[in-house]
């Protein structure tokens, strides 16, 4: 039996179909708390918001700016539904991704998952996009930048993480996988 804190889990408490449901849900809520975070600390200066990053990677991808800028109105807010959908998959991929993986390995949730989120965060806001010129180089942002995404991927991945415990936990009726039954926990 596999305790806490080693490498791999026992393969026979993995549950990898409630872990996939945990992810999308996660992925989902987790989605709509990194609208709000940007509510109070804006990522972007006002010149950058004309064109947001996932509009600007559709069009990096090929697609018309036509369409990567298309709204819906919403009491007469003007919302765009484009970069809404990106942003909302990327949530869910990376959550679905963390959900299934921490059935396997256990220390992706160090800290709550919020170390996993500061590495999402380097790999494509400091590494990634800058080199593929969907954003400025990391040295050309400005603090205000950095100091909301690397915060705002922080709380991103602890909500995912809180959802993802409390849904498997809801659909099994066990403890995670690498916690031993019959343990106190």
């Amino acid at each position: 039996m596999t305790r806490q804190g080693d490498n791999v889990t026992d393969a026979k408490r993995r549950r990898i179909p409630q872990a996939a449901i945990a992810g999308l849900i996660a992925g989902i809520i987790s989605a709509i708390i990194k609208f709000g975070w940007e509510v109070p600390l804006p990522p972007r200066t006002p010149e950058r918001n004309a064109t947001n990053p996932p509009q600007e990677l559709l069009q990096q991808l090929g697609f018309s700016e036509s369409f990567t800028h298309q709204t819906y109105s919403w009491l007469g807010n003007h919302m765009p539904w484009v970069s809404f959908i990106v942003h909302f998959a990327f949530s869910i991929a990376f959550a679905l991704i963390y959900c299934i993986v921490a059935e396997y390995y256990p220390r992706i949730k160090l800290w709550q998952g919020v170390a996993f989120g500061i590495i999402v965060w380097i790999a494509f806001h400091i590494i990634i996009m800058p080199a593929m010129g969907t954003v400025p180089a990391p040295w050309d942002q400005p603090f205000g930048e950095h100091f909301s995404e690397l915060f705002g991927h922080a709380v991103w991945m602890w909500v995912i993480e809180i959802v993802r415990r409390d849904m498997r936990n809801r659909l099994t009726h066990e403890p995670d996988a690498e916690v031993a039954l019959g343990s106190t926990r």
